[in-house]
């Protein structure tokens, strides 16, 4: 095997795994240094010259010129008798460079070699692509679908390299087959027995945030700001941006006109309802915004509990908390304060508060009732047990006691 022979084989290596001359060049050194250290000792004095557009490898073993019955060391040094051989020019205490060729190495020397650089490029072109996408966190990333597993698939991206993307981190109605092309954003990497494992994730905030940055050239060019993104995936999300130049509306430009840059990513997110929210340092007006569609009356912030109390009108109740609670969940972790919903009611309305109850109904199930935006005996009798089923997480026979129980006071008098 000579060195063109051994140097286009890693040189298409080299290709497929994207790896760089340079440490190519390095590499092929390192090993041939490892060989030359087998066979001689040492490589003190060898020089290993490595050129891959030429295909060569070029190795010079350095000697001192000694007198000839001097030489203590055949390795470093070198009779002057011999050296003259070499060149009639040489003299006592200069060094001669020698070049050896790849022939003086033996077969199996070689296959060594090529066995070592081989697992050396493997775990170089690991490192490569551990530290590829370390450095992508938070970036989208296309590939397409190769396996198909119960808990995860298995997808390879443009340069073959393997990405997994977890059936946690899936949105619910996300479908995908063999050779489909799917779109995530790379969530983290890690090693895994000395092997890079990069997992993408279509649930993640950080996925929607990617998106609209592909697609508001605004956000890209640094005049609208993503304040914050939280998310219930395939059901609902909620956006909060800041523009910083007056004369652009952060919400329009976001939403595009009649709908054109938002559509599309709705579409991508299996029709995930986005509310997107102009971001106010007025805090109280911030909670209105994030509590939309829903009209609030008023509001009151516990600053120290973290907690925020908002009355709403009874009609305006539903539209707060939303579907299956979603809004108001959403809502609690845009402004990172627990939200409580009241009904603005009339206060010389003969009522009671459902904490009176608790002699009679456990303080568990009035908790689940008042996240609904129920805290009174006449607010929690004016729904109905289906109506009140589809938002409290209660049973339907707990739900007729409590009725019960509230209508029992009533009757008394």
């Amino acid at each position: 095997m000579n060195t063109i022979d051994l140097i286009d084989s890693f040189s298409e290596f080299k290709e497929q795994k994207n790896i760089d001359k340079v440490k190519m060049m390095r590499l092929l050194e390192d090993t041939f240094k490892t060989s030359l250290k087998k066979k001689y000792g040492n490589t003190d004095n060898f020089d290993v010259v490595v050129n891959t557009d030429k295909g060569q490898i070029e190795i010079y073993q350095i000697r001192t010129i000694v007198e000839d019955d001097a030489v203590a060391d055949e390795v470093k040094e070198v009779g002057i008798t011999e050296a003259k051989l070499i060149d009639e020019s040489f003299e006592l205490g200069e060094e001669t460079y020698e070049q050896i060729e790849i022939q003086q190495f033996s077969r199996r020397s070689i296959m060594a070699a090529k066995q070592t650089l081989n697992s050396r490029v493997t775990e170089l072109e690991k490192d490569e692509v551990y530290k590829k996408y370390k450095e992508m966190i938070g970036e989208i990333v296309h590939g397409e679908v190769y396996q198909v597993w119960k808990n995860e698939i298995l997808i390879m991206d443009d340069e073959g390299n393997e990405l997994v993307l977890p059936k946690s981190e899936q949105i619910k109605s996300d479908f995908f087959k063999k050779g489909d092309t799917v779109r995530a954003v790379i969530k983290d990497v890690e090693l895994r027995n000395n092997l890079p494992k990069v997992r993408l994730s279509r649930t993640d905030p950080k996925f929607l945030e990617a998106m609209l940055e592909l697609e508001v050239s605004e956000i890209m060019e640094g005049i609208i700001a993503i304040k914050k993104v939280v998310r219930e995936p395939g059901e609902k999300a909620k956006i909060a941006v800041e523009s910083y130049d007056d004369r652009i509306d952060p919400v329009g430009a976001c939403v595009g006109v009649k709908g054109s840059r938002i559509h599309g990513i709705v579409r991508e997110l299996q029709n995930e309802n986005i509310d997107i929210i102009n971001y106010t340092t007025n805090f109280p007006l911030f909670i209105q915004r994030s509590l939309a569609p829903a009209a609030i009356n008023s509001v009151e912030i516990d600053e120290k509990n973290r907690r925020v109390k908002v009355w709403l009108e009874p009609d305006q109740v539903s539209l707060a908390i939303g579907k299956n609670g979603v809004n108001i969940k959403l809502a609690s972790r845009l402004i990172d304060y627990k939200i409580d919903v009241y009904r603005d009611i009339d206060t010389d309305e003969e009522d009671i508060d459902l904490d009176e109850f608790k002699d009679e109904i456990e303080g568990w199930i009035i908790d689940e009732i008042k996240k609904v935006g129920c805290d009174t005996a006449k607010s929690v009798l004016s729904l109905t047990v289906d109506e009140l089923a589809k938002r409290a997480d209660l049973e339907e026979e707990t739900i007729r006691d409590v009725m019960h129980i509230l209508k029992s006071e009533f009757d008394k008098s």
